[in-house]
């Protein structure tokens, strides 16, 4: 057999003067048709719509679920969890710096109010006292966020944070700020 560089079809057939089956040799594929490719079009539109819808659907019930009391138990719980905060504490802090070095003992006394959202604290050791305003929640920990009130004798710190968490009977409390002079204070202990 003739191979394609053998095949010269000359002006209108070979060299002979013989018609050749081979007029034109592409390399190329010939076109597609596009009627497969609008099908195709169409079932990504059509399964790209029903994916979306499920997925609004499925936020809707969500929503719904939430709005209808599906997490009333958690909810419930929550707030049996912060009731455990409310009332009125008192213990005796021990204060350290930043190195561990003990700094002052000092006895404090904290109130929590119903919903354990606000509250009041007074630092008798020191003369000072301020406001507790629930900043977090971790676990079986509440944060909250300390602003004195009253200082007269300059000594205590504008701003502090007081976590608290169940110890037996009564609370573990840990207070922590940073001084003027920017030293971070932790001060640790029991209230009853």
């Amino acid at each position: 057999m003739d191979t394609a560089a053998d095949l010269d079809p000359g002006p209108e057939g070979g060299s002979n003067g013989s018609p050749t089956p081979v007029r034109q040799m592409s390399l190329w594929q010939p076109p597609r048709s596009t009627r497969n490719t609008l099908r195709r079009r169409r079932r990504i539109t059509v399964v790209s719509g029903v994916v979306a819808a499920v997925l609004v659907l499925a936020g809707g019930i969500a929503t719904a679920w939430a709005l209808t009391g599906g997490d009333e138990s958690d909810a419930a719980e929550e707030a049996a969890h912060l009731e455990r905060f409310v009332g009125s504490w008192a213990g005796e802090m021990t204060q350290v710096d930043t190195e561990g070095e003990h700094v002052a003992d000092w006895h404090a006394e904290v109130r929590v109010e119903e919903g354990a959202e606000r509250g009041g604290t007074a630092w008798t050791t020191f003369n000072c006292s301020g406001t507790l305003e629930l900043s977090a929640r971790d676990g079986d920990r509440v944060v909250y966020a300390y602003t004195e009130l009253a200082d007269p004798e300059d000594r205590c710190v504008d701003e502090a944070e007081l976590t608290l968490w169940p110890d037996d009977d009564g609370l573990m409390a840990e207070w922590s700020s940073v001084t003027d002079e920017g030293t971070r204070m932790t001060s640790t202990g029991a209230m009853d």
